[in-house]
């Protein structure tokens, strides 16, 4: 998967469609991205878990969300280079410039 901790995506599809925000967790087995402030529910607990209302983030599917480079402020697909030290670089297939 080509999405890290830190990046910052937009969601295409679903009611959250057009929010943007940062990649808090990635679950590389289940292609889910954890993104903050999006997907976010309120679960009741009950009062011997403590009780009260708690706001708790779900998982987003990594076809859902694109990258929004940080460059070109634009959503785009992310490629991959070679460097001349032989090691994989994540670029922005619009503006060809290495992500972080």
């Amino acid at each position: 998967m080509k999405l890290r901790i830190g990046d910052n995506v937009k969601v295409n599809t679903g009611s959250n469609k057009g929010k943007t925000g940062k990649i808090q967790k990635v679950v590389e087995d289940k292609r889910k991205v954890v993104v903050e402030g999006i997907n976010v529910y309120k679960k009741h607990t009950r009062k011997n878990m403590g009780g009260g209302i708690v706001e708790k983030t779900f998982p987003l599917d990594v076809s859902k969300v694109s990258l929004v480079c940080p460059k070109c402020n634009q959503t785009a697909r992310i490629g991959l280079t070679i460097g001349s030290d032989g090691k994989k670089i994540r670029t922005c297939r619009k503006c060809k410039q290495p992500l972080n």
